[in-house]
Formats: structure tokens, C-alpha cells, sequence
């Protein structure tokens, strides 16, 4: 028999196995399709999460309010030192008319609010496009506080701390989520052991037969191994497929939120998608190759242990 026939006959094997006990292959195969579904959850969050941080961080701006009745000499003094910063790429001046009408098409709830003040209640300001990575550490912000008191300088914003901070919880929460899924995938191992051990258990007088005429160990342990790493494809696709389940409802019902433009408009990527069945596969490998570690299952009448496999 080729190595070709001996898988054929592994997983044909493994397959009848799992059609026999299919009632406890079932709670082996969920256990791994809750925690890789736990864990490809939290995958998918948090890369819409850092795929919104990009934008995020591209589109920030470091905002410096203008006094009112700035001179044109305070002006030339703040563009000369944006000019001398290296972090700074461009920057644009955005006088009170502008920011109004930016508020009104940002909230046009406000627009019948502004039309009534009369005068423009918005301060100029100069808009700077930053390089971020060059925009971090205590040099940056000694430059934002000098920025600050120049003359003609009412306030100066900067995103910095902002993305920080979800940057921070963006990692907080891909770990939390990571190691739940960690700890559930360590569950779902444990219990494709005890499938696969009492599988072999049921078959422990068709092991002994195979140990008496010869049968090696790759052939004997083959078949039991096939139906872990069975049970953990299933267990994978079967996560895979809730995801995309639980992606295409919320799509349906909350357009805004998971919709193509929404935070969580993105599903895993291929090759993502991919890697979650194969861990599942893995995952149950893994745990079939536990369950057939070298344990008495019984012993003969001879004293010998025909089914230590």
C-alpha cells in the first residue's frame, strides 16, 4: 500500500467514524467552531479598527486657532516656524466664513443656528498636514507648547493624543480577544482528545487485531488522526461560515456600521479566511496526536498491552 492509498484509507476511515459517533464528534466540532469564531471575531475588528486608524491618522490635522485681529506680522511668525518644522508637510489658512460653512455641511442640523447668529461665531485658524511619524515624543510637544504661546495664537489642537489612546485600545482589546480565543481553542483541543480517545476505545479490539498481524504504528494511528484534523476542518469552516453569516446580516441591518463604508465594511482578507480552517485543522491534529499518547487502554490476560497506542 502507497502512501497515496494509505491516506485514501485514513480518511475513509475517520470519515465512518464520525458518521458513527456523530453525537460526540458534534460537540468536538462546535468547541472548535466557537473559539475560532471568537477569535476570527476579534481578527476582523480589529483589522477594520487598524484599517480606520490609517485613515484616521491620515486625514488628522494640527489645528492652530487665530486670535482675533491677528497681524499679518503674527502670521508671518507662525508660518515661519511650521516652515521650520520638519514634521509639518502643508498647511492652509481657514478663515471664519470657511470653518462655518464646514460645520454646517458636517452637521447640517446647525445651519438654521449658524443663519441666525448673524455674525460668523468661528475663529480662523491654519490647518497642518503632519507626518505622524515624525509628530511623537516629548520634542513634539515641546514644539506644540512654544507653537502655542507665539502672539496671535488662540489654541492649537493636535490629534496625537487621540489616535494614541485608540491605538492603545485597539491593541488592549486584539489581546483580550486573542487569548479568549486562545483559551477556548485550548478547550476545543481537549475535547477532540477525549473524542478521538474514546473512538479509539470503541475500536480497541480491531487495534489489538492489527497490532497482532504486524500492522506499524503510522498505519494503526493514521485513521485516528485523520478524524482530528476531520473535526477541525469542520470546525474552522464552520466558524468561517458563521462569520460570514453574522458579516452579511449585519451589513443587512446596520448598513452604516458594516456596510462598504462602514468601520466594519471589511471582511477578512483570502488568505485570513484560509488560515482560520486551517487552524481548526491543526487545532484538532493537535489534539488527536494527545489523545494517542502512550496510556494503557487494557490489558491482556498476559500481562502485554495490545492497545497501548
Amino acid at each position: 500500500m502507497n502512501l497515496a492509498q494509505a491516506i485514501a484509507y485514513f480518511l475513509r476511515e475517520a470519515v465512518q467514524n464520525l458518521l458513527v459517533g456523530w453525537r460526540v464528534a458534534l460537540v468536538a466540532v462546535f468547541s472548535i467552531a466557537v473559539s475560532l469564531l471568537t477569535g476570527g471575531g476579534f481578527v476582523l475588528i480589529s483589522g477594520n479598527v487598524a484599517r480606520l486608524l490609517d485613515e484616521w491618522t491620515e486625514r488628522a490635522r494640527l489645528v492652530i486657532y487665530l486670535e482675533e485681529g491677528v497681524t499679518p506680522a503674527e502670521r508671518e511668525a507662525l508660518e515661519a516656524r511650521l516652515a521650520a518644522a520638519p514634521a509639518v508637510e502643508t498647511w492652509e489658512e481657514v478663515d471664519s466664513r470657511a470653518a462655518a460653512a464646514r460645520l454646517a455641511d458636517s452637521f447640517p442640523s446647525l445651519a438654521p443656528l449658524l443663519e441666525e447668529q448673524g455674525s460668523v461665531p468661528l475663529p480662523a485658524s491654519v490647518e497642518a498636514r503632519v507626518d505622524r511619524r515624525s509628530s511623537r515624543g516629548e520634542e513634539w510637544g515641546l514644539w506644540l507648547s512654544e507653537l502655542a504661546a507665539l502672539p496671535g495664537v488662540e489654541d492649537v489642537d493636535d490629534d496625537e493624543d487621540w489616535i494614541r489612546q485608540m491605538e492603545g485600545f485597539a491593541g488592549i482589546a486584539g489581546t483580550a480577544g486573542l487569548a479568549l480565543g486562545g483559551v477556548l481553542m485550548a478547550a476545543a483541543i481537549l475535547t477532540i482528545a477525549s473524542v478521538v480517545r474514546l473512538t479509539v476505545y470503541n475500536h480497541r479490539e480491531e487495534v489489538a487485531t492489527l497490532r497482532l498481524v504486524g500492522a506499524t504504528e503510522f498505519f494503526i494511528r493514521g485513521p485516528f488522526y485523520a478524524e482530528g484534523l476531520l473535526q477541525g476542518l469542520l470546525g474552522g469552516t464552520l466558524a468561517l461560515g458563521g462569520l460570514l453569516a453574522l458579516h452579511g446580516w449585519a451589513r443587512a441591518t446596520l448598513p452604516g456600521v458594516a456596510g462598504p463604508e462602514g468601520p466594519l465594511g471589511r471582511f477578512l482578507a483570502p488568505q485570513e479566511s484560509v488560515a482560520l480552517v486551517v487552524l481548526g485543522g491543526l487545532a484538532g491534529l493537535v489534539g488527536a496526536v494527545l489523545s494517542l499518547r502512550r496510556e494503557s487502554l487494557g490489558v491482556s490476560e498476559t500481562g502485554e498491552n495490545p492497545l497501548d497506542i
